[in-house]
């Protein structure tokens, strides 16, 4: 993989850097693993399990709560690039499959953070449903990509000052700075330049940041298994 940035008719490719580095992303498993082994004392309410009257998995509250949260989340993104990567749409290029198979690396180094913090007071694996997302198209796939990585960046501005725990709120900071890196990528594949537009970063340079309350709704559009935050105002 090389390291330097390319420049194509002018133009900066977004590229190819270590942080895009498999390697990068292994080492970053085992050191989320032994953190979140090392760190293990939450607060709040455990999740309540799958409502038979429809109102989906409940995360919990406090630590528990917005863990389970973020790890709901990073299962959507996982399954979202692990079926990108298997299934390239047409017309894809060696940079961007190697990119879209570093950020699925990472999503699931994410994924598997939170699996391992939470323990038993995980909430299950969820079901996506990818059926609005056509893997064949590029447009549609760089859509939808571009909308998960604004969401989560958001919704980890939005929730991490809920984070009692100070390991875990400095974990958060780490991840998130990934997850904008990720957006900003993307962001530049639909409109070049556009890696931090005015509808995401406000005038005064901070990255808008949205509620439990109206994140969930957006991701329980791609997941069969929804998932609600009663103590944060959503039922599903």
């Amino acid at each position: 993989m090389k390291s330097e940035i390319t420049e194509t008719s002018g133009r900066i490719n977004l590229a190819r850097r270590s942080f895009l580095k498999y390697a990068g992303a292994g080492a970053a498993t085992v050191g989320f693993l032994a953190v979140a082994s090392s760190c293990k004392k939450l607060d709040g309410a455990a999740p309540r399990p799958l409502d038979s009257t429809g109102g989906g998995i409940d995360i919990g509250s406090g630590d528990y709560g917005i863990l389970n949260y973020a790890f709901a989340l990073e299962q959507l993104e996982a399954a979202f690039y692990i079926q990108v990567v298997k299934t390239p749409y047409s017309g894809m290029s060696d940079n961007e499959k190697e990119c879209f198979s570093v950020i699925r690396q990472h999503e699931v180094c994410h994924r598997e953070f939170f699996k391992a913090a939470l323990g038993s007071n995980a909430i299950p694996d969820l079901t996506p449903d990818f059926s609005k997302i056509d893997f064949t198209s590029r447009t549609s796939v760089i859509a939808t990509a571009k909308a998960f990585e604004d969401l989560g960046v958001q919704a980890y501005d939005g929730a991490g000052y809920l984070i009692q725990n100070a390991d875990y709120l400095t974990i958060a900071g780490k991840i998130v700075s990934v997850e904008a890196r990720h957006a900003a990528y993307i962001r530049n594949l639909v409109t070049f330049g556009d890696y931090a537009g005015t509808d995401v970063v406000d005038m005064n340079g901070l990255n808008k940041a949205s509620s439990i309350a109206e994140v969930l709704p957006i991701a329980n559009t791609f997941l069969q298994t929804k998932v609600s935050a009663s103590h944060y105002g959503y039922t599903a």
